[in-house]
């Protein structure tokens, strides 16, 4: 096997709908491992007219979220696109909430640093209750349109 490439592998932080295991499972068909985060420095605000947060730098201020490793080439592309222009993906440095650990990683950053629609902060445990349902179906339609890597298995 002289000749084959090494797969790279990906870690990103989520701080919004992708916190969901449901969500996650729709877009890359499992779900990889994770653990809680916190990214210093950002706001996640919500964004009007919108059922998805954006976060932005904020000094002293946190984003609480969690880390998913093991993500391969093709995943992040799917996170891309599901993404959309509306993020940039950046390195960032969280905070491993179990160990402390500093750890650098992926993250999707709002690209309108000025952008008007933007106010108060995002609730995860609201938006469960109130939009999860919602946004199922639409990640759902998403996932159907995508095209997915071949499975090894």
């Amino acid at each position: 096997m002289s000749g084959g490439t090494v797969a790279t592998m990906h870690s990103v932080f989520v701080y919004g709908s992708l916190m969901a295991d449901d969500v996650v499972r729709l877009l890359l068909n499992r779900v990889p491992s994770t653990a809680s985060a916190i990214l210093p420095d950002f706001h996640r605000f919500s964004i009007k007219g919108r059922v998805y947060p954006a976060i932005l730098p904020a000094q002293a201020d946190k984003v609480s979220g969690k880390v998913l490793f093991g993500i391969t080439d093709d995943e992040l592309y799917i996170l891309d696109e599901f993404e959309d222009i509306e993020y940039e993906r950046e390195n960032v440095h969280v905070f491993l909430t179990d160990s402390s650990e500093k750890l650098e990683t992926k993250a999707y950053i709002w690209a309108n640093k000025d952008d008007p629609d933007l106010y108060g902060t995002w609730d995860f445990e609201e938006w469960k209750q109130v939009h999860m349902e919602g946004f199922l179906k639409m990640t759902t339609e998403f996932a159907q349109e995508m095209k997915f890597p071949e499975s090894e298995t």
